[in-house]
């Protein structure tokens, strides 16, 4: 920004500097530099025109600042996470810093700064001489030179790549070539500087020059800029420092790695002939070294008018006391959602958004200055660290234990939490048997997560249902999940003979029930007795579709372990990240429609604008009517079935599934129509049984339920939650089968007829009958068509016939209209209960079946098709 306002002064210095530097420039040139000059074969007339030819023009470059990563407080207030550095600056404006800081400044480097045109002549002279002959080092320069010379050096920096193998050495280079002092290369580094100075002075207000001056400059090892030094040293902030902190500061800049105060018991060492090593300015000698060049300051300013001779004695008697704020930079410092944090910087290490390459992403990250802001939500985080901690040991003897809880914003995609047992760790000493680790658990591997991800159980079962409901089958269509091998399965078109036999859980024989049951129950054989209608790769191919990919990254339809045999492809045994689950499970939630996870909200580059954001999308990927009827079954899990532990009831309905993995890992995953909870507790290596461990008074396989009902009561707190779409009434329509006759059959025939039809068998009382013993003589429901996984109950004969055959042989009235159906038997005296048939619907069945003899008077119960 031009200056706009100079003093009288300041103008004829300026002139000077101008018109009559190139003259003062031939004076040093043929004083001090045509010596230099000349050694190099240089001639003087060259020499004398030197400082002209000097480039005129420095664009300082905005310095390195830190990336800051911020998440949101209870209030919805941003709040610092994280930053990462390579050199701790936080810069600042003119107004943020304290008065006192600039008087001592000024007293002690440039008392003139405001009067003069940007290069003191006479004292630079001066110094380029006793410079050139060794007879002093010190530079005389104003702040408008030292700014150059740090702007230089900045820039210098910038171009050696934070990852450099020799990065030590090229920085130090770039400071060597800035700052040279001695020699013909003093004198033309000198000379250059004044050049710039110069430009700077007609480009810049003095106040500008000024605080990029105290922005831009180092206060020893990683410290940046006023802002910083404050707060490292003394605890504070530039606009908050007073007289004692001001002038300790101010005389820090000139040898700042010599004058900090941040090493209590390692100062500067020096070494007298035949003496041993002494420290200085430390702790022990009330950092003598600082406190002299800090009173040098106060006395400038005594001198300048500054402070008053009471001031300055009262400062003076003060000593030295650092209050040392330690700067930690990187997810470290993020304490409890430092795991949260770790995805963010995954992120920024990964996506283009970052820059074109690692190589661009690195520096951006530790020199570009950006604001990061992302969706960490502390209603839900807070709660759900406090959650994981009070129920997940960090560590625990036996087995390597792990804990870990996710909720994401169903509609958008956006990560509200990520908690974890351990404490967080990047030390290359960190164990993780010991509860340290850097690891997220949550996360997958590009995301700093397990390299493989934890095996999912039975919330794999998802796909199989919704795989289910898009080929149109119902929710309330009847199986036989009973325990036994199910074989052949369907993968990929082709056969897969299957001779293994998977248990239910505490080895339950399975049942015949309707798909929604099983869901509930979560029945490994019920959804093996799916599978084997469907196709194993469009179930995979399903949970692709929904964001699902192994945790190592590998795609779940191609990758892994047979990633397409029935076991894996239906009951879980796939290592997936939680954060997959959970984004599977809210597109249920979100009506069918998949929203990438992303953490990231916004990014402010160091400019003040706004930049891209990594790129997400939310994809309609199941149908609405899909989503909401797998809600429906979902919701059984949560009410009354295996999930029901989970349910915070707090009015917010949810869905949810379960799942166990070998007794080695569990896993529990719930939703509102709002947040998506899914938690994970098991081995994060080993296969160690869960149900041997118990942790705070729970057994380890029972405490996701516990710990997700805590996750998804924050989150329903903090973001409600709709009721969800009533399911669509083809996928939760009675499904009609044909229901065989077995009368006459053996009891064993006739249960095994029934039994591979898909009906439950039951056998009741002997009755009389002409049938032989053992024999069936009666079946309820009759033959015909009738629901799926109806109960049909078999009555045996006794041998015996019936004492008296009166009656009239019933009609067969099965495949007739009803209205015609029914007007025949009643012309002929019999009752009709018609179970709701209406109009021109078809009998499917009758009962007492057709042929039977009975009195006038009995009731003919009749079922019509899709009643």
């Amino acid at each position: 920004m031009p200056q706009t306002k100079r003093t009288v002064k300041g103008v004829l210095s300026g002139l000077l500097g101008l018109v009559g530097l190139s003259v003062v420039a031939g004076v040093l040139a043929t004083a001090a530099v045509t010596p230099a000059i000349a050694v190099a074969g240089v001639s003087g007339s060259q020499a004398m025109t030197l400082f002209d030819n000097l480039p005129s023009y420095l664009k300082p470059t905005a310095p390195m600042a830190p990336t800051t990563i911020y998440g949101n407080d209870k209030d919805g207030k941003p709040f610092e996470l994280a930053t990462f550095y390579e050199q701790n600056r936080v810069p600042v404006t003119f107004d943020q810093v304290s008065p006192l800081l600039y008087d001592a400044v000024l007293s002690s480097e440039d008392k003139n700064f405001y009067s003069h045109g940007g290069v003191n002549l006479l004292q630079t002279m001066k110094a380029a001489i006793e410079n050139f002959t060794g007879a002093s080092s010190r530079g005389a320069s104003t702040i408008t030179q030292q700014y150059v010379k740090n702007a230089l050096i900045q820039q210098c920096e910038q171009g050696v790549p934070p990852n450099a193998p020799d990065y030590d050495e090229q920085m130090q280079a770039c400071f060597t070539e800035a700052a040279q002092a001695k020699g013909a290369e003093g004198i033309e580094r000198k000379l250059q500087e004044m050049r710039y100075a110069v430009q700077i002075e007609k480009d810049y207000s003095k106040n500008e020059i000024l605080l990029g001056y105290l922005n831009v400059s180092n206060f020893g090892g990683t410290t940046y800029g006023i802002e910083a030094a404050a707060n490292r040293y003394f605890g504070t902030t530039a606009a908050k420092l007073t007289l004692v902190q001001a002038a300790a500061l101010a005389g820090m800049v000139q040898e700042p790695n010599l004058l900090r105060i941040d090493r209590p018991t390692e100062g500067t060492w020096s070494e007298g002939e035949g003496e041993s090593l002494v420290r200085h300015n430390t702790k022990e000698d009330g950092y003598a070294t600082t406190k002299d060049r800090r009173d040098y300051v106060l006395g400038q300013m005594l001198e300048n008018g500054q402070i008053t001779k009471e001031e300055h004695d009262a400062a003076v008697a003060t000593p030295v006391e650092p209050q040392i704020k330690q700067a930690t930079q990187g997810c470290a410092a993020a304490g409890d959602n430092a795991y949260f944090c770790q995805y963010v910087k995954a992120v920024m290490e990964d996506d283009e958004a970052f820059g074109a390459t690692p190589e661009e992403r690195l520096e951006n990250r530790l020199r570009g200055g950006l604001k990061i802001y992302t969706s960490l939500d502390m209603r839900v985080q807070g709660p759900a660290v406090q959650a994981v901690h009070d129920r997940v040991p960090a560590s625990m003897p036996g087995i390597l234990v792990g804990g870990a809880g996710v909720s994401i914003e169903a509609t958008t995609g956006r990560i509200l939490a990520i908690a974890q047992n351990t404490r967080f760790s990047e030390s290359a000493n960190a164990k993780l048997a010991e509860g340290e680790s850097a690891q997220v658990f949550a996360a997958d591997r590009a995301h700093n997560g397990s390299s493989g991800g934890f095996e999912t159980g039975s919330t794999y079962k998802l796909f199989t249902l919704l795989q289910w409901l898009e080929d149109g089958r119902s929710v309330n269509e009847v199986l036989d999940g009973r325990a036994r091998v199910y074989s052949p399965f369907t993968r990929c078109g082709d056969k897969l003979t299957n001779t293994a036999m998977i248990e239910n859980f505490a080895n339950g024989r399975g049942s015949v029930s309707s798909v929604r049951r099983f869901t509930a129950a979560s029945l490994n054989t019920g959804f093996l007795a799916m599978a084997q209608q469907l196709d194993l790769c469009d179930i995979n191919k399903m949970a692709k579709r929904l964001g699902v990919h192994y945790g190592d990254m590998g795609d779940v339809t191609t990758d892994g372990n047979a990633p397409n045999d029935p076991f894996p492809t239906v009951l879980g045994s796939k290592s997936i990240a939680p954060i997959q689950m959970a984004g599977a499970y809210a597109t249920v939630a979100n009506k069918g429609k998949f929203c990438e996870p992303r953490v990231i909200d916004k990014i402010v580059g160091q400019d003040g604008k706004e930049m891209p954001l990594p790129e997400t999308s939310c994809t309609q990927v199941i149908s609405p009517e899909v989503a909401a009827t797998a809600a429906f079954a979902l919701r059984g899990v949560m009410e009354g079935g295996t999930g029901s532990g989970a349910n915070p009831y707090d009015g917010v309905p949810v869905i949810g599934k379960t799942g166990t993995a070998e007794k080695s890992h569990t896993m529990l995953v719930e939703s509102s129509t709002k947040v998506t909870t899914a938690v994970w507790v098991g081995n994060v290596n080993g296969r160690e049984d869960l149900g041997d461990f118990s942790a705070y008074g729970t057994r380890l396989n029972d405490i996701r339920y516990p710990l997700a009902r805590d996750l998804q009561r924050a989150a329903n707190a903090a973001y409600g939650g709709d009721r969800f779409p009533e399911p669509d009434p083809n996928l939760t329509r009675r499904v009609m089968k044909d229901l065989p006759d077995v009368v006459g059959m053996t009891i064993e025939e006739a249960e095994k007829t029934l039994e591979e039809a898909g009906f439950s068998v039951q056998v009741g009382d002997e009755v009389d009958s002409t049938h032989p013993k053992g024999t069936v003589a009666e079946q309820d429901p009759g033959a015909g068509r009738v629901a799926g996984g109806t109960t049909v109950t078999l009555s045996p004969s006794s041998g015996k016939a019936p004492e008296t055959e009166v009656g009239t042989a019933v009609p067969n009235v099965v495949g007739v209209k009803y209205g015609p159906a029914k007007a025949a038997l009643e012309a002929m005296g019999f009752e009709v209960d018609d179970e709701g048939c209406r109009g021109n619907s078809d009998i499917s069945s009758q009962n007492p079946p057709a042929g039977t003899a009975a009195p006038g008077g009995t009731t003919i119960t009749l079922t019509c098709e899709g009643e």
